[in-house]
């Protein structure tokens, strides 16, 4: 069991050594978290997002112009602009947010579980301009169907597929993110997506590692190794590679009034990961002194871009 005592001190490890850190080189995905609402009470949700978590409120399109307008007053160059949740399709704004940022040539990437609430959104997506820019990522925990409904719930499964189907016979960009078990390969995972794609007629590229994207399982209760400056070397890792060199998130928490700078997508809890409300403040080192620093991002070499 992760002892959480192992992460409280920002500067040293448990052990005494220099403690791992992150600077900004430049933000070149922005996300906005749209609320931790969802659809579905997953079993192993990253911030634990449900039909009754409202932790984090709604972003709304006021917000996001605000942040835009600051990337493009202060020439801040960035490019990829994510979504995520919760589920995103459920914020009321959505479609207002999505279109501004397709207006305005942004690339769009959202993330999405593909159930009910982006279907009800379908014939709105087709009227957006700049579609190309559009990226949507379903999440499918498992190339089987009982596997998957183990985590997503029972009856997910047929309609999860048949709205795939539908975005990539009308033409979106999709991709696919799912999980690695703790006893199966990478190799193994590719090989059964390979099989499901080809079923469904997908066109997606399983062994494409950005058209399926295959995250480590993320466990607050598991034991997390800390990450100290030498690891670097000795895991042969560059720091540029971690998620927040590259990256800012976006988040609204309940009861309060102004948005806050976040490093990651993963961190939302933690107010000491609090940046600021702006981009220009929010260049400072991120210190990996979270649990998910090392079991997703240095160790467990994923990235939500």
């Amino acid at each position: 069991m992760m002892n959480k005592k192992l992460f409280l001190n920002k500067n040293f490890t448990s052990n005494g050594k220099p403690r791992a850190y992150i600077e900004l080189k430049k933000i070149e995905t922005l996300w906005f978290n749209t609320g931790t609402l969802c659809n579905l009470h997953c079993n192993d949700c990253y911030i634990e997002s449900s039909p009754t978590n409202k932790s984090l409120q709604y972003i709304n399109l006021i917000e996001v112009k605000k942040y835009i307008k600051e990337i493009k007053k202060n020439n801040i160059g960035t490019k990829l602009i994510g979504l995520t949740g919760g589920e995103p399709f459920m914020n009321p704004y959505i479609m207002d947010i999505l279109k501004y940022l397709l207006k305005n040539n942004f690339k769009v990437l959202v993330l999405s579980n593909g159930m009910r609430p982006i279907e009800l959104k379908f014939k709105k997506l087709l009227t957006l301009s700049n579609l190309n820019n559009l990226t949507i990522r379903i999440s499918i925990d498992h190339f089987k169907k009982k596997y998957h409904e183990n985590i997503r719930g029972y009856n997910t499964w047929e309609k999860v597929m048949k709205n795939i189907i539908w975005l990539n016979n009308n033409g979106f960009n999709l991709n696919i993110a799912s999980k690695v078990k703790f006893d199966e390969s990478e190799k193994s995972i590719r090989d059964g997506f390979h099989k499901l794609f080809k079923k469904i007629k997908l066109n997606i590229d399983s062994y494409n590692k950005n058209d399926l994207i295959i995250f480590p399982v993320m466990n607050y209760e598991k034991a997390s190794t800390e990450i100290t400056q030498d690891c670097w070397k000795i895991l042969n890792k560059n720091p540029e590679s971690i998620m927040c060199s590259n990256s800012r998130m976006i988040i609204k928490r309940k009861n309060e009034k102004n948005t806050k700078v976040y490093p990651c997508t993963l961190i939302t809890k933690d107010k000491e990961f609090e940046l600021g409300s702006d981009l220009v403040t929010a260049n400072k080192k991120v210190f990996l002194n979270h649990p998910f620093c090392s079991q997703f991002c240095v160790l467990g070499n994923s990235s939500c871009s």
